[in-house]
């Protein structure tokens, strides 16, 4: 599905990214792990064309390391910023449906989707999302994206800052989006979710992948951990 080699990324002359390999599979929820500051973020940055990257990107069997970031969209490739980036002034369906690449024709999930898996976007859904606290649009954000049916979808942080009741209901749908034949490449701190439902893990430091492996892999290799992830 996503196959990255030798990846380097730069921030004006600065050289982040150095050499970053990784792959995710159909329907593989991948976890990308490290403190912050390694270069996690702007590895999904560097695959979605929003940061200048060298090196080859292959999703679905076909090159994509140059392109815009709205072409990459459009062959189906999902980014769900930290930042989550909502329009304030629409409503939570508005924003929903703004989601949609091609409303005649619908894929696997629905506004009724959403408002299922997260009861508190049916319930305001027809508010501003200004008015939603952080972690619900956190949530409108993932659903948002999801409503563009991607084949692949890359998720950075998306449990940060959520009560633990949330934290649950994201992971629930985190697994959920795989069972329907969505691959995910995810960056999260909180190791017990991601390695949970992490088919295969990697580690970063200092801008490159230090481990990969099984989540059990990881759970052994206490020198990884504890050079790499613990603080």
């Amino acid at each position: 599905m996503l196959a990255v080699d030798d990846l380097h990324a730069f921030y004006g002359k600065s050289h982040i990214l150095r050499g970053v390999t990784l792959s995710v599979g159909e329907g593989e929820i991948v976890s990308l792990l490290g403190r912050n500051g390694v270069g996690r973020s702007t590895t999904i940055k560097a695959i979605m064309g929003d940061v200048r990257a060298q090196g080859s990107v292959r999703f679905r069997d076909e090159e994509i390391c140059g392109l815009p970031p709205f072409v990459i969209a459009r062959k189906g490739l999902g980014y769900v910023p930290e930042n989550r980036d909502i329009f304030p002034t629409l409503t939570v369906r508005q924003n929903l449906l703004l989601g949609l690449k091609n409303p005649r024709r619908p894929g696997r999930w629905a506004v009724d989707d959403m408002f299922r898996l997260f009861p508190v976007l049916g319930e305001r859904a027809d508010q501003p999302g200004a008015v939603l606290s952080g972690g619900e649009q956190q949530m409108l954000t993932m659903s948002r994206t999801l409503m563009g049916d991607p084949h692949l979808i890359m998720i950075d942080e998306p449990t940060e800052g959520l009560a633990p009741l949330l934290v649950r209901q994201v992971a629930d749908l985190l697994v959920e989006i795989a069972q329907r034949g969505v691959s995910i490449l995810l960056v999260e701190q909180k190791l017990t979710i991601a390695l949970t439902i992490s088919r295969r893990v990697y580690v970063m430091g200092h801008g490159r992948i230090v481990f990969e492996g099984t989540p059990e892999d990881l759970r052994r290799n206490e020198a990884v951990r504890r050079e790499w992830l613990e603080v």
